[in-house]
């Protein structure tokens, strides 16, 4: 089972986008995934139609009781949700006086991941580096990184990155970067070239080859519930999330 992480410092940087068109795409490929929406704001959880236990993620972090039982369907086959919600919101304070607050996802989720029920976790977070981030970052193999063509996303990357090779050492040594993937494309603009240009020459082959057009289509979307890949089954933006979870499959069998 892979337990992936997918963060960035900079909001805007399509980190939910890529979490719920990602599960679909790997439902799609015949796997059973889980999303774990650890965003105060619960987007992910909303676009997936999630209607189970809102407090589910917050319950996860702040109790002791079963993990099976905060775990509800979505509406897209093989894809179950851990629902956020803004109780999360209070997670630290609910922490408090706990010690190693930053393990607590990690332990909470060992007894259930010893199933393998799912073949891939995706953990959305928050756009801050707070003790929600730093919980999904060490209770995952994987770190996912997407990154919007705009200069602002690199320095969110900068931070993230600092976090990453704080918890690696610290306390997850077995946490890798998967990858970055480039989201909300536009290769018209000389600005989007740049940064593309600039991502390959820091980071080679952790960049995935799969590029996310920019398309109106995936700011829809969310409204109907839907991923890209039901919405509009036949666009650009779920050739592109296709070709993704294909290419993340592929390299972990090559790695």
């Amino acid at each position: 089972m892979r337990v992936i992480t997918v963060a960035n410092q900079k909001g805007g940087c399509a980190k939910t986008t890529t979490v719920v068109n990602l599960a679909a795409s790997l439902a799609e490929l015949g796997k059973k995934v889980l999303v774990i929406d650890l965003d105060p704001q619960g987007n992910a959880s909303d676009w997936l139609g999630s209607q189970d236990s809102d407090d589910a993620a917050f319950r996860l972090l702040a109790e002791k009781g079963a993990v099976e039982a905060l775990v509800s369907d979505s509406n897209i086959d093989n894809v179950q949700v851990i629902r956020g919600s803004r109780e999360l919101a209070k997670v630290e304070k609910a922490l408090a006086g706990e010690l190693s607050i930053e393990t607590k996802l990690k332990r909470r989720l060992t007894q259930v991941f010893k199933n393998n029920e799912w073949d891939f976790v995706l953990i959305d977070t928050p756009p801050t580096l707070g003790i929600l981030t730093v919980n999904a970052l060490a209770a995952a193999n994987e770190l996912l990184i997407p990154v919007t063509t705009h200069v602002m996303s690199l320095s969110g990357v900068a931070q993230l990155l600092a976090t990453y090779q704080e918890v690696q050492e610290m306390l997850n040594p077995n946490l890798v970067i998967t990858g970055f993937v480039a989201s909300r494309v536009d290769m018209r603009t000389r600005h989007a070239r740049d940064v593309m240009e600039s991502l390959k020459e820091s980071f080679g082959d952790q960049v995935f080859s799969t590029l996310i057009r920019e398309n109106v289509l995936l700011a829809e979307a969310p409204s109907f519930q839907e991923p890209i890949l039901s919405y509009k089954s036949k666009s650009s933006a779920a050739e592109d999330y296709r070709m993704l979870a294909c290419e993340i499959v592929k390299k972990h069998k090559s790695s």
